[in-house]
């Protein structure tokens, strides 16, 4: 019991180490493991692709378990407590993107609300898929606010929730398949079968989180001026509406929170989608961006907190 009990609380010393280098570091600019393992996989990809769901099925189960047995190898190998936290702290750490996903969402803000658009328009891309050419302030605004509701559930919780639930193994097969989503999940000639087993895999993963995040969301609406009732309110009733069944949540939640109207026609490489009204409130403003990068910050540190106190507690 002793034994079992001083693994959790090595694991949960090294969840809460990875979420602090997040907070205080960030990404790197360069040799970020998470972007090596994205080309990787895209080389993979290249040799393997067929327009068939059982390859792509092959494809993502290959690389999502590769990923988790070699982070569970490293971690048996880390015999000692200083070995294991290091392992999983460096493990936490590279699966993380919050702070990243906070800057750039700050500064499209920043560039929206000095007027210039077209250095905002540049800088979207960094945070979302679709063409940002021609958007408006509130447009850019939107697309900012989307993409920090539905990231901190990627992002953020989803990685430190399966680090919770199966160790360095939970959280490097979670980035991965996040990682194969973002590359070959999307609804284009080429990955429409190839990449089925990558987006539904990423869809099943992420569900957790996603109702985790939205409700802690709601229940921190008033630290950003929001209300708890409307931003109830709004989950219930639009959560369910987007095509997304975790990125519905997460940008309903935060829209009842901020009190702003969020979807509506997003263009992307592959055509235009018509997305639902999330919200009843007024089209946001960059100060509305900088409040939503305020409750992401906040539900990112509450789901922290909660999954390194039930990872230290599970040894008991």
């Amino acid at each position: 019991m002793s034994r079992r009990r001083s693994a959790s609380t090595d694991r949960a010393l090294g969840i809460a180490l990875g979420a602090l280098a997040d907070r205080l570091v960030g990404d790197p600019r360069r040799g970020h493991p998470v972007a090596g393992l994205g080309r990787l996989a895209a080389s993979i990809e290249r040799a393997v692709w067929q327009p068939r769901r059982a390859v792509g099925a092959a494809y993502a189960a290959g690389v999502v378990g590769a990923c988790a047995l070699a982070a569970g190898w490293l971690e048996r190998r880390a015999a000692h407590g200083s070995a294991r936290i290091a392992v999983t702290a460096l493990t936490t750490w590279a699966a993380l993107g919050g702070r990243s996903l906070e800057r750039e969402a700050a500064a499209v803000a920043k560039l929206v609300a000095a007027g210039d658009l077209d250095g905002a328009r540049r800088r979207l891309p960094a945070l979302v898929g679709r063409d940002p050419t021609g958007l408006g302030p509130h447009e850019l605004c939107r697309a900012a606010i989307e993409s920090v509701a539905e990231n901190t559930a990627d992002a953020v919780i989803a990685p430190l929730l399966w680090g919770t639930l199966a160790h360095s193994a939970g959280t490097a097969a979670y980035r991965a398949a996040n990682t194969l989503d973002a590359m070959v999940g999307h609804r284009t000639p080429r990955y429409e079968r190839f990449g089925w087993a990558a987006a539904r895999l990423d869809d099943t993963l992420t569900w957790p989180a996603a109702r985790l995040g939205a409700l802690l969301a709601v229940a921190l609406a008033p630290l950003v001026g929001g209300d708890r009732t409307a931003a109830r309110q709004t989950l219930r009733r639009d959560g369910a509406a987007h095509p997304s069944p975790n990125a519905g949540r997460m940008e309903a939640a935060f829209a009842g929170a901020l009190d702003v109207r969020l979807g509506g026609l997003n263009r992307y490489p592959s055509g235009a989608q018509q997305r639902p009204s999330l919200g009843n409130g007024r089209p946001p403003t960059p100060a509305d961006v900088t409040r939503a990068v305020r409750l992401a910050r906040l539900v990112g540190a509450a789901s922290a907190a909660g999954l390194v106190v039930l990872t230290a507690a599970r040894g008991r």
